[in-house]
């Protein structure tokens, strides 16, 4: 079995499916792997490093997937940003492929993977159960987005997070307030705890209470809301109209007195939900900073332009997008963990074995050749 990886195409996009210490352990256990060149230069590793772990360094895109029974990827196939093949249309037929792939079974890209007869699987819909917990790639990837949301927050506020005690005077910590205490909160909180902020976080999960309190945090809630909030696999859920303004007018007193603002709220398959209105906004401090975390799926914030920093009413306003790719060192390490993770669970005595009736497995498939075509794509939006 040969397992290749490309080069991703993505503007922006830095990071790489596979490292040279995940490289390694694979053909230890007997996994043939190609590397395209350069492909994982801007995550910090040479083709170089790739050849000592026993990879073979491909020339170009079409003869990285021309060898591939297995393609690895950080995000979906994509045409180049300038004239070239699709990707997808590089893709072998029969092939699998594993990746950032989406969640919509019935995409265009979907559609397209199946008329190839390419088994995909996306590592969006893997089940949150505990055996699926090393492969978890979009908990790594929150992980890093925490992270850099609260560096990102502290280098665009014009004061201190820390309370400093100088010969000038005390200087007064800054109050940080998370909404969402995902992992991406809790790795902010944990952050801006670290640089010495006075930190709030609120969520509709009563039961992340504990791990924000950990953290030294101190958790809001709507206390009349119990479970309500609480969706499958235990992501968060949208809220009933009347919890929902219950809802914005406790995070307005929140808001209000807060220097900086780490919005993370997400609904799998869904618009994010807008937590933070323009009023809010128009009420905050002069100088204050808003980090929209959710600004790919919406933003949580009404005045948040995906990808851009804007300022209203004197605050600053920042939609980063696939903040994963500022830290591609140790973001492509976890992500390629957790491939390596998963790939074990599909191999079996070094080929790939697909047991459909295995839920990782049969949940986490976008995509697969069926008796009938159609059956490749049955099911609901997700």
């Amino acid at each position: 079995m040969r397992v290749a990886v490309p080069r991703e195409i993505a503007p922006r996009e830095t990071r790489v499916a596979l490292v040279p210490e995940t490289v390694a352990r694979l053909t230890q256990a007997g996994i043939d792997i190609v590397v395209e060149a350069g492909a994982g230069e801007a995550a910090g590793h040479r083709d170089e490093a790739y050849v000592e772990a026993r990879a073979t360094v491909a020339p170009n895109a079409a003869a990285t997937f021309a060898a591939g029974d297995v393609v690895l990827k950080v995000r979906e196939p994509m045409a180049p940003p300038t004239q070239g093949t699709h990707e997808a249309d590089l893709l072998r037929e029969d092939c699998t492929l594993i990746g950032f792939l989406g969640r919509d079974r019935n995409s265009e890209l979907a559609k397209r993977l199946a008329a190839r007869h390419v088994t995909a699987f996306s590592v969006e819909l893997l089940p949150r159960i505990s055996r699926a917990q090393k492969m978890d790639a979009l908990s790594s990837m929150s992980t890093v987005a925490g992270y850099k949301a609260a560096l990102l927050a502290a280098g665009a506020l014009g004061r201190f997070f820390p309370l400093l005690m100088t010969a000038a005077g005390t200087v007064a910590p800054a109050r940080v307030f998370v909404l969402g205490a995902g992992v991406a909160g809790l790795q902010a909180i944990a952050t801006a705890r670290r640089l010495g902020a006075v930190v709030e976080a609120f969520d509709v999960r009563p039961a992340v209470r504990e791990e924000v309190q950990s953290l030294g945090a101190t958790f809001v809630a709507l206390e009349s809301l119990k479970d309500q909030g609480v969706g499958e696999g235990g992501y968060a859920r949208e809220l009933a109209q009347e919890h929902q303004e219950m809802e914005r007018q406790l995070l307005l007193q929140h808001v209000k007195t807060s220097d900086v603002v780490i919005s993370t709220a997400m609904i799998p398959g869904r618009k994010a939900p807008t937590l933070i209105t323009d009023a809010m906004v128009a009420g905050m401090k002069s100088g204050s900073v808003i980090i929209d975390l959710a600004a790919e799926a919406g933003g949580n914030c009404e005045l948040t332009e995906p990808g851009q920093v804007v300022t209203r009413h004197g605050v600053s306003i920042h939609g980063p997008i696939n903040l994963a790719a500022t830290l591609p060192g140790h973001a492509s390490f976890m992500y390629s963990r957790n491939l390596y993770a998963f790939l074990l669970h599909l191999v079996h005595d070094g080929a790939l074995k697909l047991d459909f009736e295995d839920e990782i497995t049969r949940e986490s498939c976008l995509t697969r050749p069926a008796a009938r075509p159609h059956e490749a794509l049955a099911g609901e939006r997700t």
